[in-house]
C-alpha cells in the first residue's frame, strides 16, 4: 500500500531521490498514473503553495519542492502522453512579462497543469508581447498565461492583453497571476480571469476551455 501522506512530506521536503523512487514504486505496485500524479505529487505540491502564499515557507524551500515534483513528473509524463488515442491536449502558452525574471509561481502552474491534461509552452522569462502572439500563433494555444511579481512589471500585461487584440487572436483565453495582481486588476486589463495559486489556476483554465467548448456547440 502506498503512503501518499509520506511521499507527500517527501515531496514537501524537497527529497528528489526519495520522491522519484516512490512514485516508481506505486506505479510498479499497479496504482493507476493519475492517483499518483493527484495523490503522491499535486497533493503535496498544493501544501507547498498555500504554505508558500501565506508565508510559512520562503523561496529556497519552494525550490527544492519543485525540484522533488519534477522528479516524480519525469516517471509518470511519459505514461500521461502515451495514449495516442486521446484527445488532443489544448495548449497553454505561458510566460513571465517582460521586465520580470521570476518564475518560481509560474513553473508550479506549468507543471500543475501539466498534469491535469494540458499541453504546456512555457516561454520563460522576461517574455514580450510579440513572443507571446508569435506562440499563441505557432501552437494554436487556447490559453495565454502571463506571470508578474512586481508592481512595476504587472503593468506590462495590460501591453500583452491590448497586442493579443490587435492581432485578432479573439479566440485565445488570458489568464494572469503572481503577487501583485489579482481579480481587480485582471478586470481592469481586459484578461479573461486570474488566479491566485497554482491549483486555482488549473480550475480556472479547465472552467476556460469548458465555457468555450459549450458556447462553440
Amino acid at each position: 500500500m502506498t503512503d501518499y501522506a509520506f511521499m507527500n512530506q517527501c515531496l514537501f521536503e524537497g527529497k528528489h531521490e526519495e520522491v522519484k523512487k516512490m512514485t516508481e514504486e506505486a506505479l510498479a505496485a499497479g496504482h493507476p498514473v493519475q492517483e499518483v500524479l493527484e495523490d503522491g505529487l499535486i497533493a503535496g505540491m498544493r501544501v507547498v503553495g498555500e504554505d508558500f502564499k501565506h508565508n510559512r515557507i520562503f523561496v529556497p524551500e519552494v525550490l527544492l519542492a519543485a525540484r522533488a515534483m519534477k522528479a516524480g513528473m519525469a516517471i509518470l509524463h511519459p505514461l500521461l502522453t502515451e495514449n495516442k488515442d486521446a484527445t488532443p491536449s489544448e495548449v497553454i502558452v505561458m510566460g513571465t512579462v517582460k521586465g520580470d525574471l521570476h518564475d518560481i509561481g509560474k513553473n508550479l502552474v506549468g507543471m500543475m497543469a501539466e498534469g491535469a491534461g494540458f499541453k504546456i509552452i512555457d516561454l520563460g522569462t522576461n517574455t514580450s508581447a510579440a513572443e507571446f502572439i508569435a506562440a499563441v500563433k505557432e501552437h494554436n494555444a487556447s490559453i495565454l498565461g502571463m506571470s508578474a511579481l512586481l508592481t512595476t512589471t504587472m503593468i506590462y500585461m495590460k501591453t500583452v492583453v491590448d497586442a493579443v487584440k490587435e492581432a485578432g487572436l479573439s479566440s485565445v483565453k488570458i489568464c494572469i497571476g503572481g503577487a501583485p495582481t489579482g481579480h481587480k486588476f485582471a478586470e481592469e486589463i481586459g484578461a479573461d480571469g486570474y488566479a491566485a495559486d497554482a491549483a486555482s489556476a488549473v480550475e480556472l483554465f479547465k472552467r476556460l476551455i469548458s465555457e468555450k467548448t459549450n458556447a462553440s456547440q
